[in-house]
């Protein structure tokens, strides 16, 4: 595996006053304590069936991925809140908070877009006799839903806070793969806080890609039968993202793969925001904390 291969395995996410980040062979989550300290936490990951499996790995990374941002998210919580000790998710415990934030998901951006442009065609009938119309409209307000989603969570103070962490997040990223220098606050902190492999551009990848994947499902068929038809191409809506995802970041040099990954970029312009030096160096920690946890399989520490 080359040095840029490598180094594109890496990625991260924004927790409650903290960072996590994550390898193919580990994770480590760095959070601040009410107290000052940093609690780090690593421990090292199992690689699953299917992962280099081109358009299949996509769906299984981001399945896994949701589960360890999950356990990541309620480390966070519970370090943030009180420094208190971390107490295991159980299995139980582990797939509810997925099954419900998966319905959440599937209520706001599968069933109600199809019910709003259900609507619309009421009101204009071409909507509602062309195919080709009716899928356009579904995904410009599943578009529409996310960015108005991102907005009105973006003005939650709480959610302020872990949007400047994923600032954070990315400008480690970024001093990283540029190479050239050590991990010094300086030059870390002149780094952009918008990356071209972040979560929010994978998103947007798969609300566009939506519009041409769901057009495949029949026009003429009720709505609950539209529904469930989504959920079943949503494994491989989500490993044509990834594949693309992927492509973008490897051809980021290309003129017209940097216009295709300027929307995403914009976008970022929302769920990130400019850190300060506190914020960085726990997303540093999370990151020196990733790149040895080979040394200590699992560990957990206070700075």
């Amino acid at each position: 595996m080359s040095n840029k291969d490598a180094r594109q395995a890496i990625g991260g996410q924004a927790v409650i006053e903290g960072v996590m980040f994550k390898s193919r062979g580990g994770w480590a989550v760095a959070v601040r304590e009410p107290g000052g300290n940093i609690r780090l936490k690593c421990e090292p990951l199992k690689t699953h069936a299917g992962e280099k499996i081109p358009f299949v790995r996509g769906a299984i990374i981001l399945f896994y991925t949701l589960i360890l941002g999950i356990r990541a998210l309620e480390f966070s919580a519970q370090v943030a809140a009180a420094g208190e000790e971390e107490k295991p998710i159980s299995a139980l415990q582990m797939g509810l908070t997925l099954a419900a934030s998966l319905a959440a998901a599937a209520g706001l951006f599968l069933v109600l877009p199809l019910y709003m442009a259900k609507l619309l065609g009421f009101i204009f009938p071409a909507v509602a006799a062309s195919g080709l119309l009716f899928n356009l409209v579904d995904g410009l307000v599943r578009v529409a839903l996310f960015l108005l989603y991102i907005w009105l969570i973006g003005m939650w103070k709480e959610i302020g806070r872990i949007f400047e962490y994923h600032g954070a997040e990315h400008k480690v990223i970024h001093a990283y793969e540029e190479g050239g220098g050590r991990m010094e606050m300086q030059r870390i902190m002149l780094q952009a806080r918008e990356h071209p492999r972040c979560g929010t551009s994978f998103l947007l990848i798969v609300l566009v890609l939506s519009i041409l994947v769901f057009s495949l499902i029949p026009h003429g068929w009720p709505l609950y039968m539209k529904f469930l038809s989504r959920l079943v191409l949503i494994p491989f809506l989500a490993g044509l993202s990834y594949e693309v995802l992927k492509a973008s970041a490897r051809f980021q040099d290309n003129p017209f793969v940097r216009l295709m990954v300027l929307p995403g970029l914009l976008l970022q312009k929302l769920t990130t925001g400019e850190p300060d030096e506190k914020q960085v160096e726990v997303s540093l920690k999370a990151f020196e904390g990733v790149m040895s946890f080979s040394a200590a399989p699992l560990k957990e520490e206070v700075k």
